[in-house]
């Protein structure tokens, strides 16, 4: 992340130091400029002028900082470095390559000051030209393609503020991302470099409704509550439920063509547990490496509060930069709680008045622009492409009243509420299917019944009446115990078991079950539901129901999940389900 360094102008002198709030007098400066303060050139950004009072947020540690040392500013806003070479790099929250300083600096703890390109100037990419001379291109247009990574193809495209016009020259092969490949005839250069603001919102032509789910190989979310690719998601709980866990199974497996992953806040180990497996796994739809699609933002709990806030923005605009060039883009921001935390931290020290909780009146309209940079796209070059956002959300105590979770849940069209009972009955994913919800399901019921099975939404609706009576049955089971319930509603808790057991439970850990494709996890619906409509018609009959649950076969639902060949596995099991409880009358 930059701000160009040849438009510094007068110099401001600092007059206060609170933390990560500086104040300075006579800095000439706008709103949102990236200013350099201290003797160290500490990057910072303006966030209040009062007469010639200037309030910067430091996105660094300010200690030993003091008045009388200068400010400059470089009348820029904060910017992000976009190009070749976003993909398979590790970023802090300030865009700054984090392998790049580590050389640097010959230590995995960085200076203060430090800086470095968000992508790299020198290294030569093989342009290749899809524009020649005499074409004539608009903003947003393709001009040519570098191979980025094994996976994918990075598009070079018109700036988004430029006029464009009729192409005059263009050069191939190995060049540098700052060096001209195209030339229009009005002047303007087209390099593979670009920098974008990083609160502004790159521009589309329009917003359409999503209608593709964001197909994640997790049961509980593909089959009962979908998110659709360009779609947002919430994923609240408290700690140790498995926030973490469940947007690493998203960053894995979900099939989106890029992934953006935004460590917010969040403890160093958790980062650490991304960058040493994601090069080391497979990606299920092509076989290469994860990094491959992945860009990492790791702002860690130890890294200063200021730059939290910066990090989900930087993520987004990335994010927007690969939709514009007709990708599915799938950003997890874990956990937006830190940045709320970020946020009420300066807004403290700024002395504003609190809201609720001691939040700055404006968390609402913060989530809610960052939320809104998320959806399916028709792009200014006409090509489709989609930001899907999905944020973890860490409420205190696990109170989903708190303002966060509250906020969140006005603008996500996906509720994912985890649970810690179920976390502590060893339960995973432990999201409660009783509070959860998806309002994307009536939009991608066609998508599942012309890619999956036509009865797609009809299983689905069965497993949740019978998860709904089972929670129903749950509260008279406390009161008089099981053996006082009739027999056709002992044998639907038997029922809803295998559903929660069989089908919700996945583990993440076993490499069978970590991905479930939609087609595995229809079939497994529907072998529990032919154990169902087996086992009622053997009730009618007369079979008592300890009969019934008690057969050798039914076990057998619990292991589809780790089976390879699940078609043939499936269809053997509803025979034996068959032939065994029609055996028994």
């Amino acid at each position: 992340m930059s701000a160009t360094q040849e438009t510094v102008r007068e110099d401001g002198i600092i007059e206060s130091v609170s933390g990560p709030v500086v104040t300075a007098r006579d800095l000439d400066a706008r709103m949102n400029d990236v200013v350099y303060v201290g003797d160290e050139g500490l990057m910072g950004e303006v966030i209040e002028i009062e007469g010639d009072i200037t309030t910067i947020q430091v996105y660094e540690e300010t200690s030993g900082v003091g008045p009388g040392e200068p400010v400059e500013n470089t009348g820029e806003p904060l910017t992000v470095d976009l190009g070749p070479g976003l993909l398979d790099s590790i970023y802090d929250g300030v865009q700054r390559p984090l392998d790049v300083l580590e050389s640097k600096m010959g230590s995995a703890f960085l200076d203060r000051g430090v800086d470095a390109p968000g992508i790299e100037l020198e290294k030569e990419w093989d342009f290749s030209a899809e524009v020649v001379p005499g074409d004539t291109v608009e903003p947003g247009d393709v001009v040519g393609v570098v191979e980025e990574t094994v996976t994918i193809d990075h598009k070079v495209l018109v700036p988004p503020t430029y006029e464009g016009g009729e192409v005059v020259t263009v050069e191939e092969g190995d060049l540098t991302v700052d060096e001209t490949v195209v030339e229009l005839d009005n002047g303007e250069e087209i390099t593979m470099h670009q920098e974008w603001p990083v609160r502004e919102a790159r521009p589309s032509a329009t917003k359409k409704t999503p209608r593709t789910p964001l197909v994640s190989g997790q049961r509980i979310l593909d089959g009962l509550f979908p998110i659709a690719k360009g779609g947002t998601a919430a994923i609240p709980g408290p700690f140790g439920s498995g926030k973490t866990v469940t947007q690493h199974q998203l960053a894995k497996y979900a099939d989106a063509d890029i992934i953006v992953y935004v460590g917010c806040g969040e403890r160093g180990n958790e980062m650490t547990e991304v960058i040493d497996d994601f090069p080391e796994l497979e990606d299920p739809s092509t076989g290469n490496p994860l990094m491959a699609r992945t860009s990492l933002i790791a702002n860690t709990s130890n890294m200063p509060v200021a730059a939290r806030e910066s990090c989900v923005y930087t993520g987004i605009t990335i994010a927007e930069y690969y939709r514009d060039m007709g990708y599915d883009v799938a950003l997890m921001a874990d956990s937006t709680s830190r940045w709320a935390e970020a946020m009420r931290e300066i807004s403290s020290r700024l002395e504003e008045m609190p809201g609720e909780e001691g939040y700055p009146a404006y968390l609402a309209a913060r989530l809610s622009e960052f939320y809104e940079r998320a959806g399916y796209f028709e792009n200014i070059n006409g090509t489709e492409g989609s930001v899907s956002a999905i944020g973890a959300v860490s409420p205190p105590g696990g109170d989903f009243s708190e303002p966060v979770t509250q906020n969140t849940l006005r603008i996500v069209k996906t509720f994912w509420a985890l649970d810690a009972d179920l976390a502590e009955r060893r339960h995973f994913p432990a999201i409660n299917w009783n509070e959860s919800y998806s309002l994307y399901k009536d939009q991608l019921d066609p998508w599942f019944q012309d890619n999956v099975a036509a009865d797609w939404p009809d299983e689905r609706q069965w497993a949740v009446d019978v998860l709904d009576e089972e929670a129903e049955l749950r509260e008279i089971v406390q009161l008089v115990g099981k053996d006082a319930l009739p027999e056709d509603q002992q044998l639907t808790l038997e029922v809803a078991r295998y559903l929660r057991e069989a089908y919700l439970q996945q583990n993440a850990f076993h490499p069978t079950d970590t991905f479930c494709p939609p087609e595995k996890t229809y079939l497994m619906l529907t072998a529990i539901h032919h154990f169902n409509d087996e086992a009622f018609e053997a009730l009618e009959a007369g079979v008592p129901v300890d009969e019934i649950i008690s057969i050798e076969v039914a076990p057998r639902l619990n292991r589809i999940g780790v089976q390879e060949d699940y078609e043939e596995y499936v269809a053997e099991l509803k025979d034996d389900i068959s032939e065994e409880l029609r055996e028994l009358y």
